[in-house]
């Protein structure tokens, strides 16, 4: 696979507002673990290959379980995944593919405040966005080193 367009290749300050908020949410509090649970779990309903190559690379530098971040798919039948990832993990769900159900986010509201809600809301937005990008540019994924990118 060859990159129809490199990040070197936008114009100056294309990347800009998108590594600002990178990082506001990397500072916003949010358990940088559960961080990489929904940008895995985003980059795997989008099936985006540089991120979950990215994602998977920075949990396990972090010291992710390799079995939370290959199970993930199948996170509803897994027993180690906690009740807050579990709400986090529906609510990334219905966000990425925009179908959310007053049950999903009733049950977020009981492990997380809704400024939490709103940083965790855009943190699966930005992966989105992420994903749409390097999925549009064709990406190469497998080059990656952990802390090369934000």
């Amino acid at each position: 696979m060859k990159a129809r367009i490199t990040f070197q290749e936008v114009n100056k300050g294309f990347m800009d507002g998108l590594y600002k908020t990178g990082g506001y949410i990397k500072h916003s509090g949010i358990d940088p673990v559960l961080l990489e649970l929904i940008n895995f779990r985003v980059s795997t309903i989008n099936g985006c290959a540089f991120c979950l190559d990215m994602h998977y690379k920075d949990a396990i530098h972090m010291g992710e379980d390799p079995k939370r971040l290959y199970s993930l798919a199948a996170w509803r039948e897994c027993p180690y995944y906690s009740d807050a990832e579990r709400a986090a993990l529906a609510y990334t769900e219905e966000v990425t593919k925009l179908n959310i159900q007053e049950e999903t986010y009733a049950n977020l509201t009981k492990h997380f405040t809704k400024a939490q809600i709103a940083d965790i809301t855009l943190a699966i937005s930005m992966i989105n966005t992420w994903n749409r990008l390097n999925i549009a540019f064709h990406t190469v994924p497998g080059g990656y080193v952990v802390g090369t990118l934000g």
